[in-house]
Parts: structure tokens; C-alpha cells; sequence
């Protein structure tokens, strides 16, 4: 019924005639009767939300009443002021003892008094040597050798080499460094298959001579230090072959076209592709009778060769 009562004032305020009015009340009506009436009780009015109440203040007692929280402890510039200087301790006197425990109580365990740590060994580095382990020398490794300027940290005693499948020995051991040892066996093979081919026999013995000895050069003690000092350097006297024949350098270098002085000079040759320094009986009257042999530095780089 409201709707149709709302149709009619809508109608009139727009000036729609009444009898157009009166054919639409038939229609208003059918309409109210066709939707159900609603029996909810209208709805009230809508009202501003009541303001949220503001939160009560807490009261001053109630804080008050709280635990109070534990004072922050502040330094006492009093007790400070009022400290003694901490005096010198004074070492009391070796009668008193202070850690002596009161009558009957349980005496405390002796401390076990330090032992001083034992001064370190001296070690002694030494290096292998090649030659000697697989064979090529025959001999043993001896201590260091130390003679003011001279000495070797790893020297050798060589008593023979192994060579072409045969023990050539010597005719005394020798002191010599490794690399002395290893040049020095490669080189008494190469002549001792020399010696087989020219002169039908092989090597049975090296004649030796100076090996290890602390001097300078060509026995001046003036003169800068040998490598005989540093167990760098060998002197060979000659050769003993194996049907009974002595070949020996003061003797049998000249004459150079002899079978013996060629033998000789093959092996001078073959120790200047070896050695660093081959020194014979045509380099000066201290070598007349001996070979020198050694490994010493020459130049800069080391590489330079003295061969006489």
C-alpha cells in the first residue's frame, strides 16, 4: 500500500492527469496483493556512534603501590678516597712458610717443582746420495766435516765403483762430496771400456791420490782455498789393469802416440765433458804426475770449464 501511495505522489508531482491516476490504482493494488507484506517493525532511525570512552588515568596510588625497581648501584667515591695504595709485595723470607695449613687440618699436595726444558739437540741435516743408493759408488756416509773454512755437510767415503757390469776398487777410499762421487763413477766406466778395447784389458784398480784436504790452491797457503777443502775435488795417479799392467800418468803421458799415452789422454779428454776443472801434466809442474779433478765454480753462471 506504500508503494502505491508513493506511485500516486510521484505521478501528481510530475503533472500526469488523474484519470491516467485512476487507471493505475487497479494496477498498484494487484501489485500489493501479489508481493507478501512484510510484519518486521520498521526500522529505527540510524544514530551517530557513541563516542569510545577515553581510558581511565591510572591512578597515582596504584604506582605508588607497585614493587619498586632495584636501585642502580653507583660507584662510592668515598671508598675510593679511603683505599690504600697497594704497597710493594715483599718476598718473605724462605723459612716462613705461608701455605702451611692450620693444625689438624689436611695438608695440601707439594707442588712438583719445573724441571728446565732440555736444550734442543743438534740435529744434523745430511742429503742422500744417488749414486751411493743405487749402487754406482761402493762406500758409506760419513759426519759432517767442519775444518775452519772447510768441511762438507754430507761427505763420502768411497772405497770402489760399479761399472760396466764389474767392481772397479780403488787403491785407497776417497772423501768426496755426491756429485763428485757420481761424475767420478761415470767417468771411470767410460775409460775402463777404453782401456778393454785398446789395450785388451780392463780396469782393475784406480790408482788414487788427494781427495778431502784443507789447503789452498796448488798446495799455496796463500792462495784462495782448493775444493780439495770442500771434498770437490780427486787426484788420480793412474790406472792398474786387469793382466797386471800399471799405467801412470808422471810415467806414461809421453810418449803421446804409446798405447799407454793414448789411454791417457782419452781419459784426460773424457774428464773435461765430466768435470768442471781437469787439470794435467801439461797445466804446470804442481800436476806433472797426477790428474786434478773437481767441480768447482767458475764465471758467473758457473758453466765456464777449465780444461789443461
Amino acid at each position: 500500500m506504500r508503494t502505491a501511495i508513493a506511485t500516486l505522489a510521484v505521478l501528481a508531482c510530475l503533472g500526469i492527469p488523474a484519470a491516467a491516476q485512476d487507471f493505475l490504482k487497479p494496477l498498484e493494488e494487484l501489485v500489493e496483493e501479489l508481493v507478501p507484506r512484510r510484519t518486521q517493525a520498521p526500522r529505527p532511525a540510524p544514530t551517530a556512534p557513541e563516542p569510545a570512552p577515553a581510558p581511565a588515568p591510572v591512578a597515582e596510588e596504584k604506582i605508588e603501590d607497585a614493587a619498586p625497581l632495584p636501585p642502580i648501584p653507583r660507584p662510592r667515591p668515598e671508598a675510593l678516597d679511603d683505599e690504600p695504595e697497594a704497597e710493594p709485595e715483599v718476598e718473605a723470607p724462605a723459612e716462613a712458610d705461608e701455605t702451611a695449613p692450620e693444625s689438624g687440618a689436611e695438608p695440601l699436595p707439594e707442588t712438583p717443582a719445573k724441571t728446565p726444558a732440555a736444550p734442543p739437540d743438534d740435529r744434523i741435516y745430511q742429503t742422500a746420495c744417488p749414486a751411493l743408493l743405487s749402487g754406482a759408488v761402493v762406500g758409506e756416509m760419513l759426519e759432517p766435516i767442519a775444518e775452519g773454512i772447510c768441511g762438507e755437510r754430507s761427505p763420502l767415503s768411497v772405497s770402489a765403483v760399479n761399472v760396466n757390469g764389474r767392481q772397479i776398487g780403488f787403491s785407497s777410499p776417497v772423501t768426496t762430496n755426491c756429485q763428485m762421487a757420481g761424475a767420478l763413477a761415470d767417468w771411470v766406466g767410460d775409460v775402463d771400456a777404453y782401456a778393454n778395447a785398446a789395450l785388451d784389458s780392463p780396469i782393475a784398480t784406480l790408482v788414487t791420490g788427494t781427495s778431502m784436504m784443507c789447503r789452498g790452491r796448488n798446495g799455496n797457503a796463500e792462495a784462495d782455498t782448493s775444493e780439495h777443502g770442500f771434498a770437490n775435488a780427486l787426484d788420480v795417479v793412474g790406472f792398474e789393469l786387469l793382466d797386471g799392467r800399471t799405467i801412470n800418468v808422471e810415467a806414461d803421458w809421453l810418449p803421446a802416440s804409446a798405447p799407454e799415452g793414448r789411454m791417457l789422454r782419452q781419459a784426460h779428454g773424457d774428464a773435461c765433458g765430466r768435470f768442471t776443472t781437469v787439470l794435467g801434466p801439461e797445466a804446470n809442474a804442481s800436476h806433472e804426475d797426477h790428474f786434478h779433478l773437481d767441480l768447482g765454480c767458475h764465471g758467473k753462471t758457473c758453466t765456464a770449464q777449465i780444461c789443461e
